[in-house]
């Protein structure tokens, strides 16, 4: 593993587009500690932020709905169609990463994803096979959601230095929650007044507005790295590169089993979700408002975190205070449901438990993968973000359809999650603490 000791050219050496900081962008060196050079990529960066997280939040009450549309019951098998599905994408994906250049890859990716929004938009118009279209939607959103934003972070972590990431991923992610809480306004807005379906054009022309924020972005790389930049070049390899990166570094091997412990207790939630959310509401409209009006609660409380704390929270407080004091709430949490597992209970706990996630948990994830090398960073973290992550899933899921067979009811297996929690809380502060000795030794 390699630290990426290189400095930010933007920094280090006078270019035009530095003047930019002079201005107009003074107030956010202030407020963030932007450096001279850094405002316009980051100001491209946020913008694509934006427009990824609000394209995906007007697909995920949709999403959600069709998960109930398909069946409660039948959810177990969805997230295990849904893990099978990533698994089959992961080499897919590598061996794209292996053969084309950063310019060309990402792109790519993002208009795949584009056109099957379109795709899915014609089938649900034609009402063809309406009950298997959902749990294939259902399955699609899972799936496109984690690689899209697993290939966000892996471009942001090769553009950034482990400093600039501690800096800047805070008001980058707030970019993605402002979008998060546009995303379900207008979601809402659609829904009121015409029809869920209407939400999927929205998402996929927000989606071409990522490309052209993706290319920006590599036309400054390239602006700012001696050409040819080897920050661009095809990664080569084999497709399955990135377990073997995980599989000989502790360090990866930990990121997976916190990873796995996030998505075990986000599971066994969202499962409680939608057996208090269904048995609360009986008209699909009406959950999906509820899905769309908890998005927007969530985001409203992340946004101010991550634009003006996450930074000096990771800077003040270490890496491994940030990525162990989530957890930490949670287990609180799951006590909360346990004692009582009603809708008031379970919406503050999901409020809570996402806007932390998103404003300090994922921020600070992204940077235990600024000190690996570029093939790690692209390679073993779409596998952890994808197939470990939607492994946690399918396990936990089958895990509680047998925690409900064994007569345990919604509080039980609330209890039962409480020691995992502590678990998650203990690996955040281990990971931390290893990434910034990795950070200091190279």
């Amino acid at each position: 593993m390699s630290d990426r000791r290189h400095s930010d050219p933007a920094v280090t050496r006078s270019h035009p587009q530095a003047n930019d900081d002079t201005s107009s962008a003074a107030w956010l060196r202030d407020l963030v500690r932007v450096e001279p050079g850094e405002s316009r990529r980051l100001r491209w960066a946020f913008l694509y932020s934006f427009c990824l997280l609000c394209s995906y939040y007007l697909l995920r009450p949709l999403r959600d709905e069709m998960g109930i549309l398909g069946g409660i019951g039948e959810l177990h098998w969805v997230f295990t169609g849904t893990f099978l599905a990533t698994l089959a994408a992961v080499p897919l994906f590598a061996a794209a990463a292996a053969r084309f250049p950063r310019r060309t890859l990402l792109p790519v990716v993002y208009l795949f994803f584009l056109l099957n929004i379109l795709l899915f938009y014609g089938l649900f118009r034609l009402e063809v096979a309406t009950a298997s279209v959902a749990k294939a939607f259902f399955i699609w959103t899972s799936v496109y959601n984690l690689f899209v934003v697993s290939v966000f972070w892996s471009f942001m972590a090769d553009l950034h230095t482990a400093d600039q990431a501690k800096r800047l991923f805070g008001l980058i992610a707030a970019g993605g929650s402002l979008g998060a809480i546009v995303g379900p306004a207008l979601a809402v807005s659609v829904t009121s007044q015409g029809t869920p379906l209407d939400l999927l054009p929205l998402s996929a022309a927000l989606l071409l507005l990522c490309v052209l924020c993706i290319l920006r972005l590599s036309r400054f790389a390239s602006r700012q790295g001696m050409p040819p930049d080897p920050r661009d070049a095809a990664l080569g390899g084999s497709p399955v590169e990135g377990l073997a990166h995980i599989a000989r570094s502790p360090y990866l091997i930990g990121i997976c089993l916190f990873i796995w412990c996030y998505t075990t207790l986000s599971t066994f939630l969202y499962f409680e979700q939608a057996h208090i959310v269904a048995a609360a509401f009986s008209e699909s409209a009406e959950r999906t408002r509820v899905f769309a009006l908890l998005d927007l609660a969530v985001n409203l409380l992340t946004i101010g975190t991550q634009a003006f704390l996450t930074g000096r929270l990771m800077q003040g407080f270490g890496l491994p205070g940030t990525l162990a004091v989530v957890p930490a709430l949670v287990a609180l949490g799951f006590a909360g449901l346990a004692f009582a597992p009603v809708l008031p209970v379970l919406l503050a706990f999901q409020i809570v438990r996402r806007s932390g996630n998103y404003a300090l948990t994922k921020p600070a994830r992204e940077v235990l993968f600024t000190v690996m090398d570029r093939s790690a960073k692209y390679k073993a973290k779409n596998v952890i973000d994808t197939v470990v992550y939607r492994a946690g899933d399918a396990v936990s899921a089958w895990l509680f359809a047998g925690l409900q067979a064994l007569g345990l009811g919604l509080a039980g297996i609330a209890l039962s999650a409480l020691p995992l929690a502590l678990l998650w809380s203990w690996l955040g502060w281990k990971l931390g603490k290893f990434q910034e000795q990795l950070a200091r030794t190279g």
